[in-house]
């Protein structure tokens, strides 16, 4: 088997390789002689169909196949033999006009060169967080107001009440898509309509027509509507106000925790906010670090990888949103919806993979069995939770995916620069942007 690499482009690669004859003929005769042991033809006996008659029906089929196994397995051998590491599924042709021997062409991209530098030149702020009474008071107030009821009242509306309203908007006259509902409910300082609309409803009672003179933000994601000047007629047909359950056992209850002490139920919010907490710092932090590998490691990204993580958010995307079950097909979602993202995690996973190589990492068996500890300490049975990870290797794999992962991050803060920085329990559990 003769092999010849071309460097076409960047990480492409173009591979030549050659298939001798009478390795394709030897092949080709093993499986007709055994084709002929097996094949059922009228007029003769089983095992004895001559050779001919088995190479006239079959020989063009067993060459077809022959040369598609062979295509397959030499491909492997090729690259094993030039010391290539190919990025993602090679494109196959074979070359037309070839007598002595059968040839293809492989292209595909390789995985780029990478030593990890720069992990001293990263900067981290990791939030230092202190929960105090108060932020367990306000968490507390929050639960009860997730779990409040609404109750009308004859007074005007004032701002965290609930109004049901009808309304309709326009836009040079003409009503607009969207613009339009009746009996919905808003709470009146939540920021779900555009700036205005519900500054504009403060004040109001049950009965009142309201016009509001409104403009849609320039950034409206709806590119007709954008930075439009509409008029919004509100009928408002209730003013509710919301009235919070008592700290008693019932309440307690729905969050499965039992009796009526009080102290026992901060305590339990407590522990749940701090594992919240330690949830949060962990993915600023690592957030942090993965963009600092990111900017101080330069690298050719491989197309191939990006397109099936392309594909993978796909699938991820419809899952999360229902589609699956309605069978809608993943390939309709614009890849450029997803490239950017795409890219930088596979110029992430370049990078950590990179450095579990170089510094020989593997996934610590302790620190393995204490993440799930605290993932099934959220659980009514725990070991039930551990016993199937336990026994579901995929899921374990999984598990221990995110363990070598953490101490990569670990690796990093080693070097990098690192500064605590005191904050607010509320602005350390923000998502990335909004604190």
């Amino acid at each position: 088997m003769q092999v010849s690499v071309e460097t076409t482009s960047g990480l492409e690669r173009k591979m030549t390789v050659a298939i001798p004859s009478d390795r394709i003929d030897s092949e080709v005769e093993t499986r007709l002689k055994d084709t002929a042991k097996r094949v059922r033809i009228d007029g003769f006996r089983p095992g004895k169909v001559p050779m001919r008659e088995v190479k006239r029906r079959y020989g063009l089929g067993v060459r077809q196949e022959v040369l598609s196994e062979l295509m397959r397995s030499t491909y492997f051998e090729a690259v094993m033999q030039e010391k290539l590491n190919p990025a993602g599924a090679p494109s196959i042709e074979p070359v037309e006009g070839a007598e002595e021997e059968f040839s293809y062409v492989a292209t595909f991209e390789v995985y780029p060169e990478l030593e990890p530098k720069g992990m001293d030149a990263i900067e981290v702020v990791r939030p230092k967080v202190e929960i105090s009474d108060e932020d367990v008071a306000e968490m507390i107030d929050i639960l009860r107001k997730q779990q409040g009821t609404w109750e009308a009242v004859e007074r005007a509306a004032a701002d965290g009440d609930q109004v049901t309203i009808d309304y309709v908007g326009t836009k040079d006259g003409e009503e607009f898509d969207g613009g339009k509902a009746e009996n919905a409910p808003l709470v009146l300082g939540s920021n779900s309509f555009i700036p205005g609309f519900e500054d504009g409803l403060v004040g109001a009672s049950a009965g009142d027509e309201k016009v509001l003179d409104l403009k849609f933000p320039e950034e409206y994601g709806n590119a007709d509507l954008a930075g439009a000047e509409v008029q919004f007629t509100v009928n408002v047909k209730a003013v509710s106000e919301q009235k919070l359950p008592e700290l008693d056992e019932e309440f307690f209850a729905r969050f499965g925790v039992e009796g009526n002490d009080e102290e026992s139920f901060r305590a339990e919010v407590k522990k749940n906010m701090t594992r919240e907490l330690d949830q949060a710092v962990k993915n600023k932090v690592k957030n942090q670090v993965m963009d600092g590998l990111v900017e101080q490691n330069e690298v050719e990204i491989p197309a191939a990888l990006v397109n099936e993580e392309i594909d993978r958010m796909r699938e991820q995307a419809v899952q999360q949103f229902g589609g699956a079950q309605g069978g809608f097909d993943p390939k309709q979602l614009p890849a450029e919806m997803f490239q950017d993202q795409a890219k930088k995690r596979v110029h992430v996973g370049l990078v950590v993979a990179e450095i579990i190589k170089v510094n020989e990492l593997s996934a610590d068996d302790e620190k393995v069995d204490a993440m799930l500890n605290e993932m099934a300490s959220v659980y009514q049975e725990p070991q039930q939770v551990i016993d199937w990870y336990k026994n579901n290797p995929e899921q374990l794999n999984q598990l221990k995916a995110v363990v070598l992962e953490e101490q990569v991050v670990e690796k990093v803060l080693d070097a990098a620069k690192v500064e605590d920085k005191e904050m607010s329990y509320q602005d350390a559990v923000k998502p990335e942007g909004q604190a």
